[in-house]
């Protein structure tokens, strides 16, 4: 008679039909990336709009609490007032402050030629040969470089500018889709954070840990960035247009942009200008702005970022400085965000699997 073989052990069966259920999870998921990465900003975005408005999102709620819906509204549209609406404000103002500043350059009202002969023929004699050693010798080269680095500066912001209204359809259609993500997150976060951590293979502490990582290196790199950003980027602005410097608008919004990087941050901006106007004679005027930029745009971040964070989440600054880099070097603007939240969960893995080691060694 013909034997046939044992069947497998049930052990061996579960095992094979786990691991066939695994790779069907992760296809399906990384199909399902694919699927929305079109909308990849819009998600993110959403998700992180979410999470810094939980907060208020609660507040509402606790005041109506039968109303889980209206709170949620409440909440986008307030988020709509305080965010959207003064973003599009701010970009419009910002479009035309950079063309009208293109447009003198264009005619000539502004000769970035003439503004250096005039800072060079200003500088001291004894200045002139370290210039020379820097291999600024050559000022009509140097000239040249710097009208046709600022007109191609200018002139690749609004072919961008251009390319945004071409695509002012999908830009449309991704806020939507961030906006209407916001409103079910802030209605339904609490539960499908729970669903989340519940299926994440991962021990219960583990989970909580990296849950309130993810939530508190998101709040905090909001409100430790883009926060002292806007208060850095405003007040810079501001000193501009009281010094009476055109383009106040935009250079106040290059700032912003500049201190999201540490060390550098505004002084890109400013110190050049406090240079110049050292050099053409308007040394009142360099002396309130080196102060300013000093002891009041340079101690925001010393003073806000500790107040609105906290000394205990603030990653070091360097840190910050190539994560920043290295996030817009892959995702592009979203990387001011995704660069610095992936090194602080890289810390704070770290942190959690260094506190397990410890406890299992003392246990040991």
């Amino acid at each position: 008679m013909d034997t046939q073989p044992p069947p497998p052990p049930l052990n061996v069966t579960a095992r094979i039909e786990d691991g066939f259920f695994l790779g069907v999870v992760l296809v399906v998921s990384i199909a399902f990336a694919l699927v929305i990465e079109p909308f990849f900003a819009a998600v993110l975005w959403g998700v992180i709009a979410a999470i810094v408005f939980a907060p208020l999102n609660r507040r509402i709620l606790a005041a109506m609490p039968r109303h889980r819906n209206g709170a949620a509204l409440i909440t986008l549209f307030l988020i709509l007032a305080v965010v959207i609406v003064p973003a599009f404000v701010l970009g419009g103002a910002l479009l035309q402050e950079a063309a009208y500043f293109y447009g003198k350059i264009q005619s000539g009202e502004i000769n970035f030629v003439r503004l250096f002969s005039e800072a060079m023929a200003s500088m001291p004699d004894w200045l002139r040969p370290y210039l020379r050693r820097l291999g600024l010798g050559n000022f009509y080269a140097a000239q040249e470089m710097v009208t046709k680095g600022v007109t191609s500066s200018f002139r690749t912001l609004a072919a961008q500018a251009f390319q945004i209204g071409q695509s002012a359809f999908s830009f449309l259609v991704a806020l939507g889709v961030m906006l209407y993500l916001t409103y079910f997150l802030l209605r339904d976060g609490e539960m499908l954070s729970q669903r989340i951590a519940a299926a994440a293979p991962l021990r219960p502490s583990q989970r909580q840990a990296l849950i309130e990582q993810f939530v508190i290196v998101i709040r905090a790199t909001i409100k430790g960035s883009i926060v002292v950003a806007i208060v850095q980027g405003l007040i810079g602005g501001l000193v501009f247009w009281g010094l009476g410097i055109q383009g106040a608008l935009l250079w106040g919004v290059l700032m912003g942009a500049f201190s999201l990087l540490p060390a550098v941050g505004t002084g890109l901006i400013w110190v050049p200008v406090a240079i110049y106007l050292f050099a053409t004679g308007a040394i009142w005027k360099a002396v309130i702005l080196v102060g300013c930029g000093v002891l009041v745009i340079g101690m925001v971040d010393n003073v806000l970022r500790p107040i609105l964070v906290g000394r205990d989440t603030r990653i070091p600054d360097y840190v910050v400085l190539i994560s920043t880099l290295g996030g817009i070097e892959l995702f592009g603007f979203n990387g001011i965000i995704i660069g610095p939240v992936i090194a602080a969960l890289f810390i704070a893995t770290w942190n959690i699997f260094t506190r397990m080691r410890g406890a299992d060694d003392a246990a040991a």
